[in-house]
C-alpha cells in the first residue's frame, strides 16, 4: 500500500503540464486572421460574422445563426425570440451558470428552478412537470458540463404542454445526443464561445433556430444595424432602433477565429473524447468515483468535455467527505475541487432583490397581485446536496497515456487507502459551490 502524499509519501504525479492543460489551442491560422481584421479596420463588420454564422448553422443542421457579443446575449436573444415577455415563467436547472435564466428577469418573466437528475446532472424531465402552470413560457435545458440532457423526455413535455424549448448549450459544444447534435433540438440555442469554452473563439456567443420570425426578433432586439433583413410586416415596421436597447453585435475578431476553429475543432474534439474516456475506463469499479458520461452505446457524447467532473459516492469510502478526498487528490499533484455551481433557487435575486426598484421583487414584479414565485423556499433535494457528491476531474486536451494514466492513479490511490484519511477529516462541508464555474487548467 502506497503511503498517500497528504501524509507524507511521495506525489502520484510528476509529469509536467506542458501544453496538456493550455486552451483554447492557437495556430498561425488563427493569429494571421486577427492581424487581417485589424489591418482592414474591420472590427465592427458583420461580412466575417455572417459567413462565420452561416457555417456554424450549416455544423448543426439549422436554417439561422445570430452571432453575439457574448453567451449570455445569445441566451437572452433566444428567449425573446421565442416569445418570453412580462407576466410568462421559465422553467431552468437550478444547477447551472446564472446566465442560463437570469436575463428572463429583464424581459419581465419569473424564472421557476427544477432539480437535477443526480446522474446526468442536467434538469430532471420527471421535476419539469412539477413546475409548470398556465404562466409558464419556455423551459430552458442546459446540456450541463458537456452531458446531453434527456431531450426525448423534455420535447415531450414541451409538446403536450405548448412550452418553448430553450438549449443552453454553452458547456456541449459539438455533443450528441443519441446521434444527433446538441442545440438543434429547441425552438432556439444559445452558446457562449468566451475563451474558457469547448468551442472558444474569444467574448461572444450565437444563437440558432429554424424559426425566421424567432430569427428576425433576436435581430431586432440587438442588431440595429441588421434591421433591413427584417421581412415580417409587424416586425419591419418599427425596426431601426433595437427593441431592447442592447448592442449585441459580435465582434469579428472572434468570427474570424471562429472560422478558423471550425475548420480544426472536430480533430481536436475527437482527441479529447479519446482522453477523457481513457481516464474514465482506468478508474471504472473504484469504489466512490462515479463517471459523469453517457453510456458508451448510446449515440450519446459530451462533445470536448467542458469543465469535467466526478460523482462522488462518500457511502462507498467509509462516509469520507468530499472536500477531505479533493485535498488528498490534489496532494498527489491532480489538483481536484470539491462541487460544481451553485444552487441558484437559493440565490435572494430569485426571492427578494427588487432590481429596478417596482418597490417588489423583481421575481415577481410583472406578475398579477397574489402570485409570488420566491424560489428561496422550493426543496430541491438533489440541487441542494449535490456539492458533497461532486468534484472536478482534469480536463486533458491531449490523448497522451502516460499523463493521464498518473491524473488516473492518483485518483484511485486516494480512493483504495480512504482509511488514512478518515481520522483527520473534520467532515468540513463542500460549501455552497460558485456562482460562476470556470473551466481550471486542470
Amino acid at each position: 500500500m502506497s503511503r498517500l502524499a497528504i501524509m507524507g509519501g511521495a506525489k502520484t504525479v510528476t509529469s509536467e503540464d506542458g501544453d496538456m492543460f493550455a486552451w483554447p489551442i492557437v495556430n498561425k491560422a488563427m493569429e494571421d486572421t486577427v492581424v487581417n481584421v485589424l489591418r482592414d479596420r474591420n472590427m465592427s463588420g458583420t461580412d466575417i460574422t455572417k459567413k462565420f454564422e452561416r457555417q456554424f448553422a450549416d455544423w448543426h443542421g439549422m436554417k439561422y445563426a445570430v452571432g453575439c457579443s457574448s453567451g449570455t446575449a445569445s441566451i437572452q436573444s433566444a428567449m425573446y425570440a421565442v416569445g418570453v415577455g412580462a407576466g410568462d415563467e421559465i422553467i431552468a436547472p437550478s444547477i447551472t451558470y446564472w446566465a442560463s435564466c437570469t436575463q428572463a428577469l429583464t424581459l419581465g418573466a419569473s424564472v421557476i428552478f427544477a432539480d437535477i437528475d443526480p446522474e446526468t446532472l442536467c434538469i430532471d424531465p420527471k421535476d419539469i412537470e412539477n413546475r409548470i402552470t398556465k404562466r409558464t413560457k419556455a423551459i430552458v435545458v442546459v446540456h450541463y458540463l458537456g452531458m446531453p440532457a434527456d431531450m426525448d423526455s423534455i420535447m415531450a413535455i414541451a409538446k403536450k404542454n405548448n412550452l418553448k424549448v430553450i438549449e443552453d448549450v454553452s458547456h456541449a459544444h459539438g455533443a450528441l445526443y443519441k446521434g444527433k447534435i446538441v442545440g438543434s433540438f429547441g425552438d432556439a440555442s444559445g452558446f457562449s464561445l468566451m475563451t474558457g469554452k469547448a468551442f472558444a473563439i474569444g467574448e461572444s456567443g450565437i444563437m440558432l433556430t429554424n424559426d425566421r420570425t424567432a430569427y428576425e426578433r433576436a435581430l431586432l432586439l440587438g442588431h440595429y444595424e441588421r434591421h433591413k433583413e427584417i421581412s415580417t410586416p409587424e416586425l419591419s415596421q418599427a425596426a431601426g432602433i433595437p427593441w431592447g436597447g442592447y448592442k449585441y453585435r459580435m465582434h469579428q475578431m472572434s468570427s474570424a477565429i471562429g472560422l478558423e476553429q471550425l475548420k480544426k475543432f472536430p480533430s481536436e474534439m475527437a482527441e479529447i473524447n479519446t482522453a477523457m474516456n481513457y481516464f474514465w475506463d482506468m478508474l471504472e469499479g473504484v469504489p466512490g468515483l462515479g463517471s459523469h458520461r453517457p453510456a458508451k452505446d448510446s449515440g450519446s457524447t459530451k462533445g470536448a468535455w467542458y469543465a469535467p467532473h466526478g460523482l462522488y459516492k462518500s457511502e462507498e469510502l467509509g462516509g469520507l467527505s468530499v472536500k477531505r478526498f479533493c485535498d488528498a487528490v490534489s496532494s498527489e499533484g491532480s489538483p481536484a475541487s470539491p462541487g460544481c455551481n451553485s444552487a441558484l433557487h437559493q440565490h435572494p435575486l430569485f426571492s427578494s432583490v427588487d432590481v429596478y426598484g417596482h418597490g417588489r421583487p423583481t421575481q415577481n414584479a410583472f406578475q398579477s397581485p397574489g402570485i409570488d414565485n420566491s424560489q428561496d423556499r422550493i426543496k430541491l433535494p438533489v440541487s441542494d446536496g449535490i456539492q458533497e457528491r461532486t468534484f472536478n476531474i482534469p480536463w486533458f486536451k491531449h490523448f497522451r497515456k502516460e499523463v493521464i494514466e498518473q491524473h488516473a492513479k492518483a485518483f484511485m490511490k486516494v480512493a483504495e487507502n480512504y482509511r488514512e484519511l478518515l481520522p483527520g477529516d473534520e467532515k468540513i462541508s463542500a460549501g455552497q459551490g460558485q456562482w460562476a464555474l470556470t473551466a481550471r487548467k486542470s
